[in-house]
């Protein structure tokens, strides 16, 4: 969002943790709930491309049911939820990745990521393909016009 600089002249990006680079999701389809939601958002976000396979869809929300006399518990979905367009976007249907690759047990076994992989070649190219922009320091403002100035 902005830059600032200390008194010592080091340059702090803000907020601290932007990633100024090309950005890429990993999905499967073991991601449920916030692991639907996660990729849901990235994509209507535009940040980057989903890498991997269809989310499993369970995005429902559970909440506020009392314990059982035993003290164990039981849940059911109690919130639905649906995009801006008025649609049921994700429960039911998941995520599709915009690249699929499978994760095959084999490769990982061997010491390969596949999705991993896939990744990071995407984002290697799109970094290449379009560099992160470099933000330049303005000079100084000069509020003592005729003073004296120090090296």
């Amino acid at each position: 969002m902005n830059f600032a600089v200390t008194r010592e002249g080091e340059v702090q990006a803000s907020p601290g943790e932007a990633i100024f680079g090309p950005k890429a999701m990993i999905i499967n389809e073991f991601a449920g709930s916030g692991g639907d939601a996660m990729p849901w958002y990235f994509r209507k976000a535009k940040i980057g491309p989903l890498i991997g396979e269809r989310t499993w869809g369970g995005l429902v929300g559970i909440g506020g049911y009392p314990s059982l006399i035993d003290g164990g518990t039981v849940t059911a979905p109690r919130i639905a939820i649906y995009g801006l367009e008025g649609q049921w976007e994700v429960e039911n249907h998941g995520i599709a990745p915009d690249i699929e690759v499978g994760l095959d047990p084999k490769l990982v076994r061997e010491g390969h990521d596949p999705q991993l992989e896939k990744a990071v070649e995407v984002v290697l190219q799109a970094l290449k393909d379009h560099p992160p922009p470099v933000y330049a320091k303005p000079p100084y403002p000069d509020y003592h016009p005729g003073l004296p100035t120090t090296p």
